[in-house]
């Protein structure tokens, strides 16, 4: 329930895929506009970056969260979770070399689950990507990484269990962090950490720094992932580069994946609007025909 309003969560217990945008390449909109754009250019649902509603998430009270929640309901979209976490506040480090850092920074994941509970509701999904707070420092010792590491991921998940959401760790490229660069080496994290409320999620930019295809990834993270980010290589919107979502969704279908596909873009040319509406209708073109594929 939330305001007295049950839940209406489409994402938990689906029976197919749904298809969302993220919020953030709508800079500048309101969210009532943003969720009535998004609605209107035939998606599902929304996931939301919190710094563009806040620079610290533990301001936002009850009513301030409700009306989040409520406006995407009146659109008829399921809010699917949140990503960009530790965009702000400044100055946070999971893996820092200061103790007082890193609980700060375990403090505000713990904040943020309870955030993404309050807007989203039960199945959604955090999505933890920030290289740069995430990343070991110099002169950290790796084993030490790792406990640190497996200690605040066990807290976060504690929390993400009590308020029945899922805390997916992002692989991203030796680029940008020196930690969880690989499906496999995420994959096996969360086999270590072995804890409910700690999942993973597989994005295609980042999949195609790997040697395998997103499609083989995909196959190989049966069963791991609780999210997918879709976009291109290049950066921008499935369909505007070189990658081929035929496969990808075929791969989706095989393994039975009910989750959200979420377009996740870091170039916001032309427009948002023609970004959301293009991106969706060469992701249902490449759906359909994925499934006629033997």
């Amino acid at each position: 329930m939330h305001g007295g309003v049950e839940w209406d969560h489409a994402g938990a217990g689906a029976l197919a895929m749904k298809f969302a945008t993220c919020n953030e390449m709508f800079e500048g909109w309101t969210w009532g506009d943003t969720c009535a754009a998004v609605r209107a250019a035939g998606y599902d649902g929304i996931e939301i970056a919190p710094f563009t509603f806040c620079d610290d998430v533990r301001t936002l009270d009850a009513d301030a969260r409700a009306n989040i929640w409520r406006t995407a309901a009146d659109e008829g979209l399921a809010i699917c979770g949140v990503h960009w976490l530790l965009v702000k506040p400044e100055g946070l480090q999971l893996l820092s070399l200061d103790p007082k850092v890193r609980a700060r920074t375990v403090d505000y994941l713990v904040a943020l689950v309870d955030m993404c509970a309050d807007v989203a509701g039960p199945g959604s999904v955090l999505t933890f990507g920030s290289p740069n707070q995430r990343s070991i420092p110099q002169g950290m010792d790796p084993e030490e990484a790792a406990a640190l590491l497996d200690a605040s991921l066990r807290r976060v998940g504690d929390r993400a269990v009590e308020r029945g959401v899922k805390f997916c760790l992002e692989p991203l490229p030796a680029s940008m962090t020196n930690i969880m660069n690989t499906a496999a080496e995420v994959r096996s994290i969360v086999q270590r950490v072995n804890h409910p409320g700690i999942g993973m999620m597989l994005d295609v930019k980042s999949m195609c720094a790997e040697p395998q295809s997103p499609a083989e990834i995909i196959r190989d993270m049966a069963g791991f992932f609780s999210h997918f980010h879709a976009n291109d290589a290049n950066m921008r919107g499935p369909g505007t580069g070189d990658v081929d979502f035929v496969p990808i969704m075929k791969a989706l279908l095989d393994v039975g994946y009910t989750g959200y596909v979420s377009v996740e873009v870091f170039d916001y040319r032309p427009d948002p609007i023609t970004i959301a509406r293009e991106s969706l209708d060469y992701m249902k073109r490449c759906l359909e025909q994925a499934r006629t594929t033997a």
